[in-house]
């Protein structure tokens, strides 16, 4: 049984109740504690594995600010559950590398409107290798199609 926990600022893998990997979540430093049990996985990402009680998904608190229509964001607010085109590089000519399947949920509000800046969770599947972006502070773009409506950042 594989079981992943996150706890402040730090991300822990458990195979069999087991402590075998231990990940520094604003620097991005890891550790293996349990070289074989962690082996027999090589073949396999840590993203590919199926992590009970979690949903499947990677969750994040962030800060979420919508560009203003003036800017060429949305003429429109969003709502939560809304599921945007994440991006966290670009390539050197500017164009988007890489999209990755996530949504952005909210509690306390109804609607965040364009111009604002709230906090958010944003919920990524987890089988997508996204782990070298969530660092504490990175920013990551929302957009629609081609046209970036927003940025985020990482609490």
């Amino acid at each position: 049984m594989v079981f992943k926990k996150i706890e402040g600022n730090e991300l822990y893998l458990y195979i069999n109740g087991n402590l075998v990997y231990k990940r520094w979540i604003d620097t991005g430093q890891s550790k293996v504690f349990d070289v074989m049990a962690y082996d027999k996985y090589t073949y396999t990402s840590i993203g590919d594995l199926k992590y009970e009680n979690q949903n499947g998904l990677i969750i994040l608190n962030a800060i979420l600010r919508l560009k203003s229509t003036e800017e060429g964001g949305r003429k429109t607010g969003i709502i939560s559950g809304y599921r945007p085109k994440h991006v966290f590089e670009y390539t050197a000519d500017g164009k988007i590398d890489q999209t990755y399947i996530g949504d952005i949920v909210f509690e306390d509000i109804n609607e965040i409107l364009p111009g604002e800046e709230r906090r958010i969770f944003a919920r990524f599947l987890i089988h997508q290798r996204i782990e070298e972006y969530l660092t504490k502070g990175a920013v990551w773009w929302i957009h629609e199609g081609q046209n970036q409506i927003g940025e985020a950042e990482i609490l």
